[in-house]
């Protein structure tokens, strides 16, 4: 009779820190390497979402950590002794045309966007590197394809992406890392853009979000957690430096 460690894309054995993971794609992601058996560490500057959401898991904790500040990685760091994945899912939005970008506000999507790859990243290397481990960053198709309104977003998502690729050339044999880049995605990130931009028209503009993809739908957190398990997964071993649009069709058309 077949069991769960029969299944495809198991990670039994596995060790997998999520940042940004209390909520939306990150907590959505947190439930599917649950699933696969993975001990998941819900790494979240909102440690009273992170603790809620590790009660509904079997194998999992919750982490306090803010992936801009060093010192708080360096904190969060010192509890792990061993881990096997690494999800960079923590990001803003901004909306807004160079013209309509201050620097204020361009520095602080790169922060939350870009720098905090690398410092979430450099600080779990060593852990990384002793267990082969994953790495998968969640990008955008905004880092591959210009979005109207969305400046300081590209850039950053377009800088997410190409480390991605630096580290896989790196690291060739000794970890994996590739990119997720999806089109609008249905989370709380999306309904707050919404609120904040378009309170006044939410359904109208969230049928455009939905049609600027050719399916015909948004993406769901679920979507995209499934292709991070993937890519985590033993029958992903070949699968190094990679971008993947889940766009919907978007990138095709």
């Amino acid at each position: 009779m077949a069991t769960e460690m029969d299944q495809p894309y198991r990670l039994d054995g596995k060790i997998a820190l999520v940042t940004g993971g209390a909520s939306g794609i990150g907590a959505a992601t947190c439930r599917e390497l649950d699933r696969a058996g993975a001990e998941v560490i819900v790494a979240d500057l909102n440690l009273t979402a992170a603790t809620e959401l590790v009660r509904e898991l079997r194998h999992a904790s919750a982490l306090e950590m803010d992936v801009t500040s060093s010192n708080s990685i360096s904190r969060a760091v010192a509890q792990l002794s061993r881990l096997n994945i690494l999800v960079n899912n923590a990001g803003i939005g901004l909306v807004g045309s160079i013209e309509a970008t201050d620097e204020d506000d361009f520095d602080r999507v790169m922060r939350v966007n870009v720098h905090s790859v690398f410092l979430v990243t450099k600080a779990l290397l060593p852990l990384l590197l002793a267990s082969r481990g994953s790495i998968v960053n969640v990008g955008s198709i905004a880092g591959q394809v210009g979005v109207k309104q969305r400046f300081a977003y590209c850039a950053s998502k377009g800088a997410v992406l190409a480390m991605t690729r630096q580290i896989s050339v790196d690291y060739p044999q000794q970890l994996r890392c590739n990119c997720i880049a999806p089109g609008t995605v249905q989370t709380p990130f999306v309904e707050g853009f919404l609120e904040r931009y378009h309170s006044n028209e939410k359904d109208k503009v969230r049928e455009e979000l939905r049609q600027r993809q050719p399916i015909g739908r948004l993406g769901t957190a679920e979507d995209v957690a499934g292709l991070v398990r993937y890519l985590c997964s033993r029958e992903a071993d070949f699968m190094q430096g990679a971008v993947i649009s889940m766009d919907g069709g978007w990138t095709a058309a």
